[in-house]
């Protein structure tokens, strides 16, 4: 993915977050400490951070139009409502969320993400592929925001490959 098509600000981290999971080959980075260091996460602190990441990536699905079986969808709020945010004004006037404890937790983070994302209107373009042995999350920069795959290229081209072989078979 080039650096034009990842998420805008502060989507960065929870499109980084979801990408942790290679689905396809099952590589995870957060079993690296390199990986847990980029989230600022100890191993202990590793499980919750894969329940947060696959309930963004429930998340990112639904900006795409798959809705979640069962009660998949309300996990998402379950965990941000540990994550208590605040409003601070600066000089200017300018106004902001910031998570109410410091230092911030990756769930804080990723709350004050999400608050500044949804304020700005680019929640909704953050998005996780639909091809089942992907599901990378990606940014939706097309114009009418109906984007279905990470990559046109790669999952795009093997999900109408696989239309036009069923058609024709």
């Amino acid at each position: 993915m080039s650096e034009k098509d990842s998420a805008p600000g502060v989507l960065v981290l929870i499109e980084a977050l979801v990408n942790t999971l290679d689905i396809e080959t099952g590589a995870d980075t957060l079993d690296t400490a390199d990986g847990r260091a980029a989230f600022g996460l100890t191993e202990r602190e590793v499980p919750e951070a894969r329940e947060l990441r696959e309930a963004l990536r429930t998340a990112c699905l639904a900006h795409a139009g798959h809705r979640p079986p069962g009660d998949a969808a309300p996990l998402l709020d379950r965990l941000l409502a540990g994550a208590p945010l605040r409003v601070t004004v600066d000089a200017a006037g300018d106004a902001a969320l910031r998570p109410a404890t410091e230092p911030a937790g990756l769930t804080a983070r990723v709350a004050a993400a999400i608050a500044t994302a949804a304020a700005d209107g680019t929640w909704a373009r953050l998005k996780a592929c639909e091809a089942e042995d992907c599901r990378w999350a990606y940014y939706d920069r097309s114009p009418a925001g109906r984007r279905r795959w990470c990559s046109m290229s790669v999952c795009g081209a093997r999900a109408k490959m696989r239309t036009y072989r069923a058609k024709r078979g």
